[in-house]
């Protein structure tokens, strides 16, 4: 089977503990083991792990901020759009992320955290032009790359067209309109669709999107980076979420 790497303590310390079974090595730099790393080693050894010792040079390879743990470990396969299908058959008015390719690791990465915060069921991701799970998105995330579903579907505008149908709304983040996120009503079966660095929603994924929405700016910025502006739209979802009597 296949391995992927992952380091840093709060994504090694999740992923021992959901899944023991598909960790081949846990290794840690050698050197004393500061108070955090030593629990975790100690954490490891009673799941039936034997973690390792190993050399700086094999951190040094990793070329990140390891915090000297590091993981090999199976190879997961993508959730596909049969997973998501389940999600949504299973959920009462779910917040979904829609990411029109986002390819810088650390901006996925913080916005899985942001989505595990907030409780997303989702989030969904082109299988071409966009970053994938991988050890930086694992790490930056801390421990939410473990407990969000990231889907991997093959056409996001056909997987939008079908929750549309199924009684899901897109909300578009684009700074061209005057409507903003405060003026939409984002408790239902809601899609909060995001787009790439730089350029934002293709032409495409804002046409098929129900409505757009901005972020009200007064400073001299033009934007906000992707991961940012996706924390601020989720968290107003979450405040909206919260106070709407007849959330499930």
């Amino acid at each position: 089977m296949a391995q992927e790497i992952i380091y840093g303590l709060h994504a090694v310390e999740k992923f021992i503990k959901q899944s023991p079974h598909l960790v081949y090595l846990l290794g840690f730099e050698k050197g004393r083991l500061n108070n955090r790393q030593q629990a975790l080693f100690n954490q490891a050894k009673g799941l039936g792990l034997a973690p390792q010792l190993l050399e700086q040079s094999e951190f040094d390879a990793l070329d990140a901020n390891h915090q000297g743990v590091m993981a090999k470990v199976a190879q997961q396969a993508d959730l596909t759009e049969a997973d998501l299908a389940h999600i949504v058959e299973t959920t009462q008015n779910p917040l979904f992320v829609f990411l029109d390719e986002v390819q810088d690791p650390h901006n996925l990465g913080a916005i899985l955290r942001t989505a595990d915060a907030v409780g997303v069921h989702a989030v969904i991701i082109p299988k071409h032009n966009s970053v994938g799970l991988n050890a930086t998105v694992r790490k930056v995330a801390s421990g939410a790359a473990e407990n969000v579903k990231l889907i991997v579907v093959s056409n996001l505008v056909r997987t939008m067209k079908e929750l549309q149908q199924g009684g899901m709304w897109m909300i578009g983040l684009a700074g061209e309109t005057e409507q903003t996120i405060y003026d939409h009503d984002l408790t239902g079966s809601i899609g909060i669709v995001m787009g790439t660095e730089g350029s934002g929603l293709r032409r495409l994924i804002k046409h098929e999107c129900d409505h757009l929405a901005s972020i009200p700016m007064v400073g001299v910025v033009e934007s906000l980076n992707v991961s940012v502006a996706t924390g601020v739209v989720l968290y107003e979802a979450f405040r909206q979420r919260r106070v709407a009597p007849t959330l499930a």
